[in-house]
């Protein structure tokens, strides 16, 4: 088992969403021990608490003083207002897991009206994997924890794949047509990296545009996809207005994307790479703390530059290319970046080998970034 970089608060509750797979549950087991665990995948379980959700204190011994786990506690979001009253009368401390916040939310805006945080679990990063690391091996599987276990992890995430369509989307009365949405997913797939055309989608997989847009939401929802918004802040020049979409890991992206003889292997490895460094962002972003928004910049003309970071510690800006030959065309973006907000870090990321320097722009291998990151973001 791994050990994760997040870090839970002492003395209060919280909720800790992530996707499936993403090792929630073995986290909140190892970091504590103590703690009663409630598993509302337990069918008598579930169908107990749903019918009376105040059955709840009955689990819970009295004077227990140390932590209560509900595990995919969107399955009841009615156990919200018991867990809210007893966090009152008890002082009791509840660690709420799930896939999705998409219910949860329904009750309002601030769950449990600011009376327990709000944490995320992504797939590993590469400071969590440390020496098991190995950037082919992350551009083909990803990250999630059991793809580093299982003996056949392309098995294990096209099983994965099957597993959401089956039982989230299912479970959450998301969608009636799950033949329609897992089309959906396919088409979405070519549109990993991409600035995001919603009608395009819709025709790909002869779906209407407003359902289209309801299933982006859904993966949004599901913590399974990502719109990346653009970066305009005091804009200088014209840009464009519509997200870029990623799926949240690139093991699932590449499972989810059809290869045949006309797509070019190059094309879907230099997404994987750009996927893969969104994803570690997004991971040590929430795990530490760091309060960045994560963008894209792009110019109208096509100046663009893969991610742009900006938050307390400062504005940061990466350009993702799986090269190890650089041309000074590739830092065109990076250099119009910078002549509008000369105070950005801009980083060029490659398959190369050196550390190079072309003006305010640091030229870094991918393996070494990837492994510094944490440092550098922090």
């Amino acid at each position: 088992m791994y050990s994760r970089l997040l870090s839970p608060p002492r003395a209060k509750s919280f909720f800790l969403f992530g996707p499936r797979g993403t090792g929630k549950t073995t986290w909140v087991k190892s970091a504590f021990p103590k703690a009663i665990y409630i598993d509302l995948l337990e069918a008598e379980l579930f169908n107990d608490l749903t019918a009376n959700p105040q059955r709840l204190s009955n689990f819970i011994p009295p004077d227990f003083k140390d932590w209560i786990i509900i595990d995919e506690i969107q399955r009841i979001p009615d156990l919200l207002h018991e867990v809210h009253r007893l966090i009152e009368a008890k002082k009791y401390h509840f660690i709420l897991t799930g896939s999705s916040p998409r219910k949860l939310k329904k009750r309002g805006p601030n769950l449990l009206a600011g009376r327990a945080l709000t944490l995320s679990l992504h797939p590993l990063s590469v400071a969590e994997l440390g020496g098991d690391f190995r950037l082919e091996h992350s551009l083909t599987y990803g990250h999630l924890p059991s793809v580093y276990i299982e003996t056949d992890p392309q098995k294990y995430l096209e099983a994965y794949v099957r597993t959401y369509l089956e039982e989230e989307i299912r479970q959450e009365g998301l969608t009636r047509n799950l033949s329609t949405f897992a089309r959906f997913l396919e088409a979405a797939s070519f549109s990993q990296g991409s600035v995001l055309n919603i009608s395009s989608v819709g025709r790909e997989c002869h779906v209407e545009r407003k359902a289209v847009e309801s299933y982006f939401s859904i993966l949004e929802d599901l913590m399974i996809g990502y719109r990346i918004p653009i970066f305009s802040k005091k804009a200088k020049r014209r840009l464009i207005v519509h997200p870029k979409f990623y799926f949240f890991d690139v093991g699932v992206y590449r499972t989810l994307r059809p290869m045949g003889p006309l797509d070019a292997p190059e094309e879907v490895d230099g997404i994987a790479l750009e996927t893969l460094f969104l994803q570690e962002l997004i991971a040590l972003n929430d795990a530490l703390d760091l309060r960045y928004k994560v963008f894209y910049w792009r110019t109208s003309n096509g100046r663009e530059v893969d991610f742009v970071l900006y938050g307390p510690k400062g504005l940061l800006s990466f350009e993702i290319k799986r090269t190890s030959r650089i041309t000074s065309n590739m830092l065109g973006g990076l250099k119009s970046f910078l002549a509008d907000y000369p105070m950005a870090k801009a980083y060029f990321v490659y398959m190369g080998n050196r550390r190079m320097y072309e003006g305010k722009i640091e030229i870094v291998p991918v393996q070494e970034i990837l492994k510094d990151l944490k440092t550098l973001l922090a």
